[in-house]
């Protein structure tokens, strides 16, 4: 178990960049360590005494992931998810959305109709009409890219799919499992898609259709590709509206940018969105939301006659709870709560950028995102503390609602602290990180902790 020294800091007015004498009191806390994994085995009723039993086991389950939540820094769930107690007695049925959501179900245990009010409202959001529209609530935000894409390979079956190396790991499985010729495109030092790059594979491919994986919001940096740009690319590339397909993975970014910049909208010739509905919303449970347009989905449904209904989903039978649990939180918060929980994050994510710029700590904030990139942490137990994500020299802090200043304070004085301790005799230095975020936000020694923000 780590020890945490944990500062007061005087939140400074909005705007501003905090003062080195942002200090305050000084007060040790130990805080709970990372979660151990549970020897565990499954036991015949009455073979257990009271500290093995079942109930027993999961009480401290449960307390062990109530104190670890405020540490939980490195991940995109929003886990902040209020309506367990009122949403608790569903768990007594079995729901299963078998088949296309927007066919009348033979059996009464399903929750479609909440499905299809999900539907509406994101289809609204991404402004594409009712009757132009279909889609269904998924596992999560792979099964959205799976689907979107195989949309893609079955409208241009000799089409080559494109994405950029920031791309999710499941836009890769894709191309595994479908069989699909892929180009991987070169992505500018924030993340985004590189249209030269893009353009220069394009025109070495004119003879193939593409279809294109448009990332809004990149697992690791927040990056979104600007569409307006591939599009343009497209055509200056020669290729007609019938030629190529775009599929757009707002898993994280999905709920975010559409509240401050209109950047998805099926009034442009894209294909398929999908977002993860665990992700910024928040659920209990993975899920997501594949929107794509009707007149695409024929080359996908088939009639199934034991499930009485069409189906066109990537897994048949699926989480009946799910769009329930959506349903209720979009219904809870409304257009006005999820706009101002995206203010929120976007102002703590720029006040952690702010503190960490203060520090000479290497770091680097997108524009539309609320993923704070900054230099590996030098000990693993720090980052298995914090539970951050990291790549090569770099980790992220995804600034979910959840994540209040108090916990960012905590966190950027753990690590202020921690550095002292890795970096005091010199031995070891901070990591340059000029090839992950760009010289202009590395802050190692060779360059002066100069900043410029993208």
């Amino acid at each position: 178990m780590m020890m945490n020294v944990a500062f007061c800091l005087h939140h400074q007015p909005k705007g501003c960049i905090p003062s080195e004498n942002i200090v305050k009191k000084v007060v040790k806390v130990t805080p709970p360590g990372p979660r151990k994994k549970l020897q565990l085995a499954v036991t015949e009723p009455g073979l257990t005494n009271g500290l093995f039993s079942p109930d027993y086991i999961l009480d401290n389950y449960l307390k062990t992931l109530t104190q670890r939540a405020k540490y939980h820094l490195g991940f995109p769930d929003n886990i902040c998810y209020d309506h367990h107690a009122a949403l608790a007695p569903l768990l007594q049925f079995h729901l299963n959305n078998c088949g296309d959501p927007f066919m009348e179900s033979p059996v009464d245990f399903h929750s479609k109709d909440f499905e299809v009010a999900v539907l509406d409202w994101f289809a609204k959001l991404w402004e594409i009409e009712k009757d132009d529209y279909w889609g269904y609530v998924t596992h999560g935000g792979t099964e959205g890219n799976l689907h979107g894409i195989l949309v893609g390979r079955e409208l241009l079956p000799s089409g080559i799919l494109y994405a950029s190396k920031d791309s999710h790991y499941s836009v890769f499985k894709a191309a595994r499992l479908y069989r699909i010729n892929m180009e991987m495109i070169n992505t500018s030092i924030n993340g985004e898609m590189d249209c030269s790059d893009l353009r220069a594979k394009l025109l070495h491919n004119k003879d193939k259709p593409a279809i294109i994986n448009i990332n809004i919001g990149t697992t690791f940096k927040g990056a979104v590709d600007d569409i307006d740009v591939i599009l343009q690319t497209l055509q200056d590339c020669g290729y007609s509206h019938d030629k190529f397909y775009i599929h757009c993975d707002a898993a994280l970014s999905g709920l975010i940018v559409p509240f401050i910049k209109n950047v998805i909208s099926f009034k442009k010739p894209i294909g398929s969105v999908t977002i993860s509905g665990h992700k910024f919303l928040g659920c209990p449970i993975p899920c997501g939301v594949q929107i794509t347009r009707k007149s695409h989905i024929v080359y996908l449904s088939r009639k199934v006659e034991y499930i009485a209904s069409m189906d066109a989903t990537i897994s048949g039978s699926r989480n009946g709870l799910t769009p329930i649990l959506l349903w209720y939180n979009l219904s809870s918060k409304g257009q006005i709560g999820l706009q101002q929980d995206v203010k929120r994050c976007l102002n703590n994510a720029r006040y952690l950028k702010d503190l960490l710029q203060q520090a000479k700590i290497s770091v680097m904030l997108n524009e539309l995102s609320n993923i704070v990139v900054l230099e590996r942490p030098h000990d693993h137990q720090f980052t298995r503390h914090w539970q951050l994500s990291c790549v090569r020299n770099i980790a992220h802090v995804i600034v979910m609602p959840r994540i209040t200043r108090d916990i960012l304070d905590d966190f950027f004085i753990d690590l202020v602290q921690q550095r002292k301790i890795w970096y005091q005799d010199g031995s070891i230095k901070p990591p340059c990180v000029a090839d992950d975020i760009g010289a202009q936000n590395c802050a190692c020694a060779i360059h002066n902790g100069q900043y410029l923000f993208v």
